[in-house]
């Protein structure tokens, strides 16, 4: 399962990306979001590994997040896998103009593991691009407040 999200942010590139690219602000933009930990390598580098965990509807879920590409501001890619899915998402930042930036998303579902996720992705494959969607909305409202508050 593949798909594509952006958004645009009214900010210039090097804010978005000072943003994005700090784990504690994953907190006001990723509804569920419990802890980010690096525990091989140094994060944010190529092949640095993370725990990230959420609360989804009361269920503790984890990711392991491996960076695959961290050739910011333009693109930070990893792998993701959690102990239904794996996925990889990249991410591509693109400059507008000095005040606006698009952030576009491509995310490729290669493993679907256990009967319930196999039958939300025939039933609902829109639930995944609509997380992802939701996310990267939060992230702009999240963004450009930030911006405007300091």
């Amino acid at each position: 399962m593949k798909f594509r999200c952006s958004v645009d942010i009214d900010l210039p590139r090097h804010q978005v990306i000072e943003i994005f690219g700090n784990p504690a602000n994953m907190k006001h933009w990723q509804d569920g979001f419990i802890s980010f930990k690096t525990y091989k390598g140094e994060s944010g580098t190529v092949g640095a590994e993370s725990k990230i965990k959420y609360n989804i509807n009361g269920r503790e879920m984890e990711l392991i997040e491996t960076i695959q590409v961290n050739n910011l501001p333009d693109e930070f890619s990893g792998t993701y896998e959690s102990a239904h899915t794996f996925n990889h998402m990249r991410n591509y930042f693109k400059e507008i103009d000095l005040r606006k930036t698009r952030w576009e998303s491509e995310i490729e579902y290669t493993e679907l593991r256990g009967i319930m996720v196999k039958v939300m992705s025939w039933i609902a494959p829109s639930m995944f691009k609509k997380q992802t969607q939701k996310w990267m909305d939060q992230f702009k409202a999240f963004a450009e407040k930030e911006a405007t508050d300091t």
